[in-house]
Order: structure tokens, then sequence, then C-alpha cells
């Protein structure tokens, strides 16, 4: 399920900011070109999500 919603809320956070600068620089807005970046944005972000370690980082101690 979690995979689902960051797919799910990547995609349409994506396609809202694709919109809004190809409003802002005088683009046009493209339904594919905004999934293509969506799909590598949710992969990249399930990538670092996956090297990230768990585990709390060793406590040092300080003499």
């Amino acid at each position: 399920m979690r995979f689902f919603w960051t797919f799910f809320w990547g995609f349409l956070l994506i396609h809202m900011a694709s919109y809004v600068v190809n409003n802002m620089t005088g683009g046009h807005y493209d339904f594919m070109t905004a999934t293509v970046l969506s799909v590598i944005a949710i992969v990249v972000i399930f990538f670092i999500a996956a090297v990230i370690p768990n585990e709390p980082a060793a406590k040092h101690d300080h003499h």
C-alpha cells in the first residue's frame, strides 16, 4: 500500500508542478513528458528509500 500512495501522490504532484512551470514559462503542458518525469522521480525515491539504512546510527562515547 505504501508503494501505491507514493506513486499516486508523486504522479499528481509532478503533473501539477509540470503544468505550473510550463504555464509560467509560456510552454505547453505535455501529459506524456510529465508522466515519464513522475515515473523517473518515483523510481529514484524508491531507490533512495532502499539505500538509506533503517537502524539508528551507532552511539559514540566522547571522552
